[in-house]
């Protein structure tokens, strides 16, 4: 019995799936039907080396961790190299699911741009009950681009696979980032309501001694209070204000720094520590960089 397992190369994860070796090295495509996961093998939670993007199917609701989630047809979930996982994440635990898992390996993202870039699809650092659900149209989309790729890599390797192979990788990124945007706006409703609630929280956190006990509040520290993701959380607030996470706890910060300084006789290095700062050189810096001048001039003019 194994309670924890890190897999560290594409060829292992195949022995661990029970599945024939890989075609490439750093990158495989994977039916849950071809899996031959040993029925002893049981572990608590899973990191791996690689990307993983998977889309499952199934009536009802499947378990990850310790909650439930719905997945309708055509749902994906993503996960970057060295992300704590549980079994549902590698493979399908129950025989009700049905779908696949596209794994890939940094090592083929050497050399090219969407090596510079892929820190810049946050949804690989999204929670699972964040996953993109996708319409049927959106499906075939993905899947054209998942067959682009198994089609390149299952020919004799030459000195244009690793571009090719990549192309279609950035591009199924792409589309994803494309239907997330589509998901964010979708949900309005929804998210109008995480946006009142974090714009309370931070009002009543800024109004209150939490700042000179606690520090500055944390963009996990606001996630957490939504039941998100942080990296979810600030591209939702990103996709309905124009601001992160991080600029919306400026925006209060600001907003509460001007009006000590304003309407009341505490110095500089006091109003810093009022706010959660443990250097008053941090606070002047953001302050200018966020007014154009500094605390002194701001309370001067």
């Amino acid at each position: 019995m194994t309670n924890i397992v890190h897999i560290q190369s594409i060829s292992q994860l195949h022995k661990f799936m029970g599945h024939s070796k890989p075609m490439h090295p750093a990158v495989s495509f994977v039916r849950f039907s071809e899996m031959n996961v040993p029925k002893d093998l049981t572990f608590e939670k899973a990191s791996a080396e690689f990307y993983i993007i998977s889309l499952k199917t199934m009536p009802g609701q499947l378990k990850y961790g310790r909650n439930y989630y719905d997945f309708e047809e055509g749902t994906l979930t993503f996960s970057a190299p060295n992300q704590v996982m549980y079994p549902s994440h590698l493979m399908a635990d129950i025989e009700d699911v049905e779908g696949w898992s596209l794994f890939f390996h940094p090592d083929i993202l050497f050399g090219t741009q969407l090596g510079k870039t892929i820190h810049d699809y946050s949804f690989f650092s999204y929670d699972v009950n964040e996953a993109l659900h996708l319409s049927d149209a959106e499906r075939q989309k993905i899947e054209d681009c998942i067959q682009n790729i198994v089609d390149e890599y299952n020919q004799n390797l030459d000195r244009h696979s690793q571009e090719l192979i990549v192309s279609n990788l950035e591009l199924l990124l792409n589309y994803c980032h494309r239907f997330y945007d589509r998901q964010f706006f979708t949900r309005k409703k929804q998210n109008h309501g995480v946006v009142s609630e974090i714009e309370s929280l931070l009002s009543s956190y800024f109004n209150s001694e939490a700042p000179l006990s606690k520090g500055l509040p944390s963009v996990k520290y606001c996630a957490d209070h939504v039941n998100l993701s942080p990296n979810y959380l600030s591209d939702l607030l990103k996709k309905e204000t124009g601001k992160s996470t991080k600029e919306h706890i400026d925006y209060f910060l600001i907003d509460k720094a001007k009006n000590l300084l304003l309407n009341s006789e505490l110095n500089i290095s006091e109003i810093a520590y009022e706010l959660g700062f443990e250097q008053p050189k941090s606070f002047s810096n953001l302050f200018k960089k966020k007014t154009g001048v500094s605390p002194k001039e701001f309370r001067l003019n």
